[in-house]
């Protein structure tokens, strides 16, 4: 059953954990916001909610700076 379990848990979330490694070394900081926002969604009562909005809110941070109507807020100009 542990196994099982090892197994689902690896398939359904590599992607977050390499993230999680990656913005680790890069940054300590960003890798414990990345951690509070997954925190908020998978533990909170209304966390759904706060999946789309956060969800929306990168993609429209990720249309702008692409547009390059900004910078990139932690690059700092």
């Amino acid at each position: 059953m542990g196994l099982r379990h090892g197994l689902y848990c690896f398939g359904c979330c590599w992607a977050l954990f390499a993230v999680l490694v990656a913005t680790g070394v890069m940054s300590v900081a960003w890798m414990l916001l990345l951690t509070l926002v997954v925190f908020v969604e998978k533990l909170l009562p209304r966390g759904r909610r706060f999946e789309g909005s956060f969800g929306l809110a990168l993609v429209a941070l990720g249309i702008v700076v692409s547009l390059g109507a900004i910078d990139m807020p932690w690059m700092g100009g």
